[in-house]
């Protein structure tokens, strides 16, 4: 596994009798997005503006590639990007002259800004929008456009507090697609959200939190492993029969096998390559079999799994 570009470790943040955040600590490798996942008031928010610097935990550790970030680095500093929920924008200037403006406060010269503008723009797919005012973009556009500014100086590290809340399907659809390349480009994102539905197609690793604590972390399959171990298959054959069951029984690392008119279903263990292993024994032993399923899981078995199910 590549080392880490994000190190959270035992973070913890109280607010007078409160405590936010709860001894949490995780990591997040370039190329990887990170769902940060519970319900309103899990702490993620607070997660997110502590790994920014932009609240100072009770204690803890962040670091960038190994940098503790409350040193005040600002090389270090450079390297994250953060964009609120809600961001806020300036209704009277067009695209161009918001991402022109704050690349001049990130110190761009003159004569590469427009450049890094329309190269933008096109990343966050607004380049038709260049010349319209961001008080008429829709809020998905305003979303992207702010993912926009929040590259201008290129960070590593990218900390995406609730941005597709309120976005209808295809704003979310065309937002996850920006954030996957994103990731897919070597970025470290973290993206956090109360909505379960609008994860399952962002993150290739989550987090899951309530009141505080983060009760679970890491890659979706090793999770999946953990909470639900073997793999769930079903093998349907083109006609019953009557050696299949006893066949299943005698296989090592089966369980749970149950025959119906639909097909048989049973927990084997060992992954994909002992699941690769039953297909060939199946046909080799001359089973007519037309289907054979593996029901891995996915990011919604998990939640419901560990959590209280307050996450919509």
């Amino acid at each position: 596994m590549s080392k880490p570009l994000l190190s959270v470790e035992t973070l913890r943040v109280e607010y007078e009798d409160v405590t936010a955040v709860d001894d949490v600590s995780f990591e997040v490798a370039a190329g990887s997005v990170y769902g940060l996942i519970g319900p309103n008031g899990a702490g993620k928010t607070s997660v997110i503006r502590a790994v920014s610097t932009l609240l100072e935990p009770t204690y803890g550790n962040v670091r960038i590639a190994d940098v503790d970030v409350a040193d005040g680095d600002r090389a270090v500093l450079r390297r994250i990007g953060y964009m609120p929920d809600f961001p806020p924008l300036m209704p009277d200037l067009s695209v161009r002259e918001f991402l022109t403006m704050f690349a001049s406060a990130y110190g761009v010269p003159r004569s590469d800004r427009r450049g890094l503008v329309e190269s933008l723009a096109a990343k966050v797919r607004l380049t038709e929008k260049l010349d319209a005012e961001t008080g008429t973009l829709s809020r998905g556009m305003k979303q992207r456009l702010f993912l926009a500014k929040t590259l201008i100086n290129d960070p590593e590290v990218l900390l995406l507090d609730e941005p597709a809340s309120g976005l209808d399907p295809t704003a979310r659809r065309e937002l996850r697609d920006v954030i996957v390349e994103l990731g897919r480009n070597g970025k470290a994102v973290v993206i956090s959200s109360h909505i379960l539905s609008e994860m399952v197609d962002f993150c290739d690793s989550v987090g899951i939190m309530e009141a505080g604590k983060l009760i679970v972390s890491g890659r979706i399959e090793e999770i999946l492993e953990r909470v639900r171990p073997g793999t769930a298959l079903t093998i349907r054959l083109e006609r019953p029969d009557v050696r299949l069951d006893g066949f299943l029984a005698a296989r090592p690392g089966t369980s749970g096998i149950t025959s119906r008119s639909d097909g048989t279903t049973l927990t084997l263990q060992g992954g994909e390559p002992a699941a690769a292993e039953l297909l060939r024994a199946l046909i080799a032993a001359e089973f007519p079999v037309v289907s054979f399923h593996a029901e891995t899981g996915d990011l919604t078995d998990i939640f419901f799994q560990l959590s209280s199910g307050g996450v919509s």
